[in-house]
């Protein structure tokens, strides 16, 4: 597994997000084994390789709104993570697996409260407080998925996906690291 950085500021350490959940030794690889890629093919460059949202990429390539199945959480005095998928509303397909990371210091208590619920997907929470956001992406993956992967996104017989790992600054201030691996049932809808 290859650590990807950009700047010191924006760096992202993919074993840390994984270890939020799937702590080692064997945790990462329940999850899939992680390949640092310079590109991904089409159309998961057009969903991965870019500086915005994923809530609004995934729902403008479904061209369906999504909703967040939040299956684990976790809190601690600073910092709220939790693993996630987004569905779409009317098909019901998972479209992206993701594990968060926020420092709740560096939002508002009504955004944070919002996030908190549950009920909204992260992006679609801080767009609609017009919160001021930088989405910076920090590095391409190339995932075998591994058993839980494959359950929360329902592959199937679908092993290989792609991700990314992106940093959200929230008003400049870094607030929110990422890993976003997007459905192969992409390519369905290209």
């Amino acid at each position: 597994m290859s650590e990807v950085a950009s700047s010191d500021d924006s760096r992202v350490d993919i074993r840390d997000l994984l270890d939020e959940f799937y702590r080692e030794p064997v945790g990462h690889s329940l999850l899939g084994e992680f390949n640092s890629v310079e590109g991904v093919p089409d159309p998961y460059s057009d969903l991965l390789d870019h500086h915005a949202h994923m809530t609004v990429t995934v729902e403008s390539h479904y061209r369906e709104k999504v909703n967040v199945v939040v299956h684990r959480c976790r809190r601690d005095q600073e910092w709220y993570s939790r693993e996630i998928t987004l569905v779409t509303q009317e098909t019901g397909r998972v479209v992206q697996y993701g594990i968060v990371r926020l420092d709740t210091r560096t939002l508002d208590d009504e955004v944070w409260k919002r996030i908190e619920s549950q009920a909204t997907p992260l992006g679609r929470v801080l767009i609609e407080h017009d919160v001021l956001r930088e989405v910076q992406l920090c590095g391409l993956w190339q995932v075998q998925a591994g058993e839980s992967l494959s359950e929360l996104m329902q592959l199937g017989t679908a092993r290989e996906v792609y991700g990314r790992t992106a940093r959200i600054f929230c008003d400049k201030a870094p607030a929110i690291e990422l890993l976003e691996i997007v459905s192969p049932t992409s390519l369905a809808s290209s």
